[in-house]
């Protein structure tokens, strides 16, 4: 296991490398230019330039590329075109929101999909089955900005029993739990169906397998037998999807966040990108990066876990 960890970790660096060029290609391109949203619209183009060459957006890309791969090998993220705070700095204060956010939505979703998935499986065929499906088809269909502004407007407007606007605390206090749950809730819609529809068809599969049948021959209650005998091996697949899901959930994080005026990494990001800022631009797309990089090797770890032959 150390070993398949320490290959992994070894594969994730030319996949950062394709990141860190990405980003900064990405930023060249954006329309916008720093050095005027730092000088102001009524600065002269003496006064732009200055700024230009005092950031080093004057050099060729290559030059400012190679610097940019220095800067991140010693650990240093720059600091803000904009605010001339430190890159770690904004990214540490918006983190802790976004980590919030996803994992609130991932509590309360992925153990509902399962038993969802689990519950049509069992009773396949019957309007319970059919109406989970459908259910599962619109939560996926519905896009999530449409799903956050009618959660705003029933439970935030109408009946004004959660909060909508920012973040007015952490999580286990009141109002931040308040602030937290529209958010949280519409953001874990977009990973429920998906996790139903796999659950229904991994535990289907599950169910015919010859170890089921056995288990049911030694006279095993049938609520024993699925969540004992099928559940488990029925959720090998259903992890992978949940891995494969935090991107989709990073890039609903970058929407609910900027509808519910979420102070998170998404909401960050967006605001670099308009600002032109790009060195918290690269800073939250690296983050993302190692993110997503790190959940799909807890994902293989929870292989070895599940299936002992992963393990051998």
């Amino acid at each position: 296991m150390l070993h398949a960890v320490v290959q992994r970790l070894l594969l994730s660096i030319p996949v950062l490398f394709g990141v860190m060029l990405f980003g900064f290609l990405l930023m060249q391109i954006v329309p916008g230019d720093p050095a005027l949203v730092v000088a102001g619209p009524s600065a002269t183009p003496d006064v732009v330039a200055a700024i230009r060459e005092e950031m080093g957006l004057d050099r060729p890309v290559l030059v400012q590329f190679w610097g940019y791969l220095e800067r991140m090998a010693q650990g240093d993220l720059g600091r803000s075109m904009i605010s001339n705070k430190a890159v770690t700095e904004e990214l540490a204060t918006a983190l802790i929101p976004t980590l919030e956010l996803m994992i609130g939505a991932m509590v309360w979703s992925v153990p509902v999909g399962i038993a969802m998935g689990t519950l049509a499986a069992v009773m396949r065929g019957s309007i319970v089955d059919r109406t989970i499906m459908a259910l599962s088809v619109a939560g996926v269909s519905l896009p999530i900005f449409f799903i956050s502004l009618v959660l705003i407007q029933w439970l935030g407007v109408t009946y004004p029993i959660f909060t909508f606007i920012g973040r007015p605390g952490p999580w286990y206090t009141a109002e931040g739990f308040r602030g937290l749950f529209l958010p949280a809730f519409s953001l874990g819609l977009i990973l429920i169906g998906p996790v139903a529809r796999m659950t229904r068809s991994s535990v289907l599969e599950v169910l015919k397998l010859d170890h089921v049948r056995t288990a049911r021959a030694k006279g095993l209650s049938e609520t024993r037998v699925i969540l004992a005998h099928g559940l488990r091996n029925a959720l090998i697949p259903v992890i992978t999807l949940v891995g494969l899901q935090i991107g989709y959930l990073l890039g609903g994080a970058v929407v609910t966040e900027t509808i519910f005026s979420w102070p998170g990494l998404g909401r960050l990001a967006v605001g670099a990108i308009l600002s032109s800022d790009f060195t918290v631009a690269q800073g939250t797309i690296m983050l993302f990066a190692l993110g997503f990089i790190s959940v799909n090797l807890i994902v293989d770890i929870l292989y070895s876990l599940l299936d002992p032959r992963v393990r051998k």
